[in-house]
């Protein structure tokens, strides 16, 4: 592989976020996903650097996590906090003795389960930052700009001359996912490392921050949900297929949410708006892992459309998600769906701001195709702020509301 191709090449737009939060807060917690890229991040920096993979340190945190803590270097960063959760209190007595910024980088592999120990000893004195696996602007080595040129309704209508010409290697992109190891080697190979890299995951990770009979079960879910991706959730059924009741089910969901392996996407609702639909949605977070699993290639692209349609759905959410850690922190992700079965794929909201988004996988488009986002700007009312039909096309094509436009996709990683 050409060196300057390498993942370890690939800017991290996250970085500036990660320099800026170490500069006013005490303690700054990067979480992600395993093999996203923290690890390489936060060795960019000129910081002391301790892991809690090396097991004999683990011990010892575990044992004595004051004694620990005390004997660390400052400024330090301590990788995998997740598995020695004690220090956690350690660390907050060491701050309120000494509140300097950035003293303490902690990274995480686990979100859900670690949250809340965090936020009740650390309140006030942490700022938690989200990486997440590369996205395609990363990739590219471009700015990332397209969310808030969006958000600022600075996206313009720009027809290209001549015929549209459908964008190629978008299912590639999908594919391919965002994790940094898998990048370069083969489909076969990729494919493989995806396996491996969940298998690694049940025999170690899942034992660490759950109590589960058989981690092969949550294995089995993840699969299910692969085939399912951008899909409304209905537990009952998952039960079902699984033979497992609703509570385990639920709790193997949580697991996958902990481990940033799956994301749920709650409903938009406005108050007093009865016909809409309360149910969430579930994206696997990588589309490269969603893809292995449910057993998609590249070029399945025109045989099996409808599937690669809804792994385009969760593609294009991981790209907003990703482009919102340095662009706006505070944005939150929806999806809306009406008793019509009028959908919106993505709602994002800013406190009372609006904005949706749909998602084609054809290189044209017709007007029926934002006849969600029509429904939606009008329910938002006066919230609405814009709306994005994405498709595979290469103009930027205005519809017949001016505050809806139709914009190729390649627009998420070229801007």
């Amino acid at each position: 592989m050409d060196a300057m191709k390498s993942p370890a090449f690939f800017p991290r737009h996250l970085s500036a976020e990660l320099v800026r939060a170490l500069s006013e807060t005490p303690v700054v917690c990067l979480l992600g996903p395993r093999q996203s890229g923290k690890t390489t991040l936060v060795r960019t920096l000129s910081r002391a650097y301790v892991s809690l993979d090396d097991e004999n340190l683990l011990r010892t945190a575990k044992q004595d996590p004051a004694g620990f803590v005390g004997a660390l270097p400052d400024p330090v960063t301590i990788d995998e906090v997740q598995l020695a959760p004690a220090l956690l209190r350690a660390i907050k007595v060491s701050v309120d003795n000494d509140r300097r910024a950035g003293r303490f980088l902690l990274t995480g592999s686990a979100n859900l389960l670690l949250l809340p120990k965090l936020s009740e000893s650390l309140a006030g004195r942490m700022e938690v930052l989200h990486l997440q696996p590369f996205c395609e602007a990363e990739k590219e080595r471009q700015p990332g700009g397209f969310l808030g040129a969006f958000l600022r309704g600075e996206i313009a209508p720009a027809i290209v001359g001549g015929d549209e010409v459908p964008i190629a290697g978008i299912a590639a992109r999908m594919v391919a996912g965002g994790y940094p190891e898998p990048f370069g080697r083969t489909p076969a190979g990729a494919a493989r490392w995806h396996r491996n890299y969940l298998t690694s995951i049940i025999a170690r990770d899942i034992s660490q921050i759950a109590r589960v009979r058989d981690a092969r079960e949550v294995s089995r879910l993840l699969e299910l949900l692969s085939h399912r991706t951008a899909a409304l959730l209905n537990v009952s059924n998952l039960g079902g297929d699984l033979g497992h009741d609703r509570k385990t089910v639920e709790h193997y969901l949580a697991i996958l949410e902990r481990l940033f392996l799956l994301r749920t996407l709650p409903a938009w609702h406005r108050s007093g708006a009865n016909r809409l639909i309360k149910a969430s949605k579930t994206h696997l977070i990588d589309t490269g892992l969603a893809a292995t699993l449910a057993g998609l290639r590249e070029q399945d692209w025109n045989l099996r459309r409808d599937r690669f349609g809804c792994l385009l759905e969760s593609f294009v959410l991981q790209q907003l998600v990703a482009q919102a850690g340095w662009t706006d922190p505070d944005l939150r992700f929806w999806h809306y769906r009406d008793k019509d079965q009028v959908e919106v794929d993505v709602v994002i909201t800013r406190g009372e701001e609006t904005w949706g988004v749909e998602v084609k996988a054809s290189a044209t488009t017709a007007s029926s195709d934002a006849r969600g986002l029509r429904r939606f700007a009008e329910l938002a009312g006066q919230r609405f702020r814009g709306g994005a039909l994405f498709y595979s096309g290469s103009s930027t094509l205005p519809t017949s509301d001016p505050r809806i436009l139709a914009i190729p996709l390649s627009r998420l990683w070229d801007m």
